[in-house]
């Protein structure tokens, strides 16, 4: 397979998730209490780092310390 066959394909994407309010507020708070990086909460929980820079950045809107 030449490097441009392979790079038409694409790994197959997996299915939308939807979480919780009360999970994602947990996952937040393990980062912002610094229990762990954003980077170990979505290896350790199989997340995209968007949606929990997102999930964070919600956070603090809804906390008043951010303006969105």
């Amino acid at each position: 397979m030449s490097i441009m066959e392979s790079m038409g394909r694409r790994k197959p994407r997996r299915p939308r998730r939807s979480f919780m309010p009360e999970f994602k507020a947990e996952i937040v708070g393990l980062c912002r209490r610094g229990d762990r990086s954003v980077g170990q909460v979505v290896e350790d929980f199989e997340l995209t780092e968007t949606a929990m820079r997102d999930w964070v950045k919600q956070d603090q809107v809804d906390a008043g310390s951010a303006t969105g």
